[in-house]
């Protein structure tokens, strides 16, 4: 299985153009579009996004992520292995959340170009190809360089901030939601939100926090939009307030 991670965007042609790519490399490997509108440019909001949706996936799953502003720069590629997947993109930061909470993580550095690169779409180019080996199972070592560390590496702790929001207005947070009180309250531009277990247990037009379905602190309003109702943003910070 191939899982397809990115800020490309739906209405755009870069997704078909990969997943043409990944056809003629990997014929045959099921291809999944998990997130194509993780926040544009954003590699540290990426990077928690990734580690919290990567677990509801089977082992052996590559995942080709691709949030590279700085593509047809100096920075380097890389290829980790952790928690039982795969791991393809660039070496921005956006695979060391998933490399830091796994002890046993390894990586490699991309050192192979194809002899067609564009400049400006190494999604296509260069990361589907090494993916689309690595799910065959033929896994490239003669393309890459065994490496100690990840050149960008972020905090592997939670980011107390607005990492994505979703169509219905509702925002995650880069907070786990696991040992957090549901009497605690949750701080965002001032205001404070209550713990909700689910939207349907709350009035019309309630705000509350919860615990999504990968486990990472969400801030909902019940049939309404948070991000219109709080003028909530990608990277508004956020404050969880210990109960009194």
């Amino acid at each position: 299985m191939i899982v397809l991670f990115s800020d490309f965007g739906a209405i755009d042609p870069y997704v078909g153009q990969v997943k043409a790519r990944l056809s003629v490399e990997a014929p045959g490997q099921l291809v999944v579009d998990l997130l194509h509108h993780s926040p544009d440019f954003n590699a540290h909001a990426g990077a928690h996004l990734l580690a919290a949706f990567a677990a509801g996936f089977p082992p052996g799953s590559v995942f080709l992520a691709v949030v590279d502003p700085g593509v047809g720069t100096a920075r380097a590629g890389a290829v980790v292995t952790a928690g039982g997947h795969w791991y393809v993109g660039p070496d921005n930061g956006l695979l060391s959340v998933v490399a830091g909470r796994d002890a046993q993580a390894k990586i490699w550095k991309i050192e192979w170009q194809p002899e067609s690169l564009s400049s400006t779409f190494h999604g296509r180019d260069l990361f589907a190809v090494i993916a689309a080996e690595i799910a065959r199972g033929e896994f490239p070592a003669h393309k890459l360089s065994p490496a100690k560390t990840l050149q960008v590496e972020f905090d592997i702790g939670d980011l107390a901030r607005i990492i994505y929001i979703d169509h219905y207005g509702n925002a995650f947070t880069g907070i786990r939601a696991t040992g957090i009180s549901p009497h605690s309250r949750v701080s965002v531009h001032g205001m404070e939100l209550v713990h909700g277990e689910t939207f349907g247990r709350l009035g019309r037009g309630q705000g509350f926090w919860f615990s999504n379905s990968v486990g990472l602190l969400e801030l909902a309003v019940n049939r309404g939009s948070a991000a219109s109702d709080f003028n909530l943003q990608v990277g508004d910070e956020v404050s969880v307030l210990k109960p009194n």
